[in-house]
């Protein structure tokens, strides 16, 4: 029932935080009513990444919204600036600042943010299981937190992949149509040949810095796909130190062992300085390295026999929406959360970002974009095997153990990787006992 009745005070902007979005969940024009806010209607306001075609993507969804709806409308504006989104929307929970909705959500801090209370339980929705799993399919289940529920709307994602500068290749007498990185041993034989040869400085150069969210975008996409989808930890256990895992591991420290890859952090991006002879990213990277880099190529990453490319896992590298508690209009904020990630807007944030929309059977969905896009193809199958970070509480501190472990034993080579990681799983184990 929508009940307009009178326009709510103004919500004081916190002067710790100074963020200019200072909505406290919209303004809101009806007061909600006796079924709560999850029942009542009326504006609301967003954030979004502050992603360029990401920012047109959003901008013009709200224009179809708003043409739509006059008593519900949409403000919309990038994310406030911050050292990293996770920090800001922390403390703006903290705050009761945040808005309705958030497109730019990481989801390994979905627990950490359900914790402080800033987030609604999509699953309360009458609709919102039917919802959620029907335009996901099975791999909405690893955006589920440990309690069953969603708290997050699994939204896009970007299979993470082995991006190759095909020059580089031909310049060290390699074969840049057909290249050998399919198993760990293929890879290994390619990159010292890329660098002895004097093609390239480095054959690879991910990250070696210790951040939390760099095993994305280097141990997590190998074990995926040496596991055929597992997760870093599953049912409350780290599985990282399995056997797979080790390997995988194996393989990374014999990277930086022969220099194949640099141990510190680049000033620069080295892979577009031709420094680097690939890269570990998403499809983003198609735009970004396209701009200066026309002659590249992508396979899927290496596993140990070589696995056919559409049976290989990778890491999502997603983002999800989540709906914030304080949001007076949990009920249009939902319906909005429906009608960005329905099939027409869906298409267009593959069309404008060349991102991929977390919905079943992505490729037949859109076959004229694909067919006009065949270099986002591969990425739209990978979409349906990609392996995302648990959703525990302290998803965060479970992945900055790993990190720590794989920094001091994998890239400095200070300590025995199997040691080290079992003291990561064993405080892994620890943390994901807290929910």
């Amino acid at each position: 029932m929508r009940t307009k009745k009178i326009v709510l005070p103004a919500i004081v902007c916190s002067a710790v935080l100074a963020l200019s979005a200072c909505a406290g969940g919209g303004t809101a024009t009806t007061t909600p009513d006796a079924e709560g806010p999850q029942a009542s209607r009326g504006d609301i306001d967003i954030w979004y990444s502050n992603n360029g075609s990401e920012i047109e993507w959003a901008t013009a969804m709200i224009e179809a919204w708003n043409a739509e709806h006059p008593d519900e409308q949409i403000t919309g504006q990038e994310i406030p600036a911050g050292s990293s989104s996770e920090e800001v929307i922390t403390a703006a929970i903290t705050a009761g600042t945040t808005p309705c909705l958030v497109f730019n959500n990481y989801p390994a801090a979905t627990g950490q943010f359900q914790r402080q209370g800033g987030l609604v339980n999509l699953s309360e929705f009458e609709d919102g299981e039917e919802y959620i799993v029907s335009r996901t399919g099975d791999i909405a289940e690893q955006y589920r937190s440990p309690d069953g529920s969603f708290y997050q709307m699994p939204w896009k994602s970007n299979p993470v992949m082995i991006f190759y500068n095909k020059d580089l290749f031909t310049a060290a007498g390699l074969d840049a149509e057909n290249p050998a990185l399919s198993t760990y041993d293929e890879f290994l034989d390619t990159a010292r040949r890329l660098v002895s040869s004097g093609a390239a400085e480095f054959a690879i150069h991910p990250s070696p810095t210790s951040e939390f969210f760099q095993p994305g975008f280097d141990f997590i996409p190998l074990f995926a796909a040496a596991t055929e989808g597992q997760q870093i930890v599953e049912n409350g256990t780290a599985t990282f130190n399995n056997e797979a895992g080790l390997e995988v591991a194996d393989f990374w420290s014999t990277i930086y062992a022969e220099g194949l890859a640099g141990k510190e952090p680049p000033q620069s991006d080295l892979f577009v300085d031709g420094k680097a002879a690939m890269a570990i990213v998403g499809p983003w990277a198609i735009g970004y390295y396209g701009a200066s880099i026309a002659n590249w190529g992508a396979v899927p990453v290496p596993t140990a026999d070589g696995l056919p490319a559409d049976q290989v896992y990778t890491y999502s590298d997603s983002k999800s929406i989540g709906m914030y508690s304080n949001c007076e209009n949990q009920a249009t904020a939902w319906d909005v959360l429906k009608f960005a990630t329905g099939e027409e807007q869906d298409g267009q944030l593959l069309e404008i970002a060349g991102q991929m929309p977390m919905r079943e059977d992505l490729s037949g969905t859109y076959p004229e974009y694909f067919e006009a896009n065949p270099a986002y193809l591969q990425f739209g199958d990978a979409a349906s095997r990609t392996v995302e970070n648990p959703s525990y509480i302290e998803t965060i501190a479970i992945m900055q153990a790993l990190r720590d472990a794989y920094t001091s034993a994998v890239i400095a080579g200070d300590e025995d990787v199997k040691d080290a990681f079992d003291t990561a799983a064993t405080e892994a184990n620890e943390l994901a006992a807290e929910g």
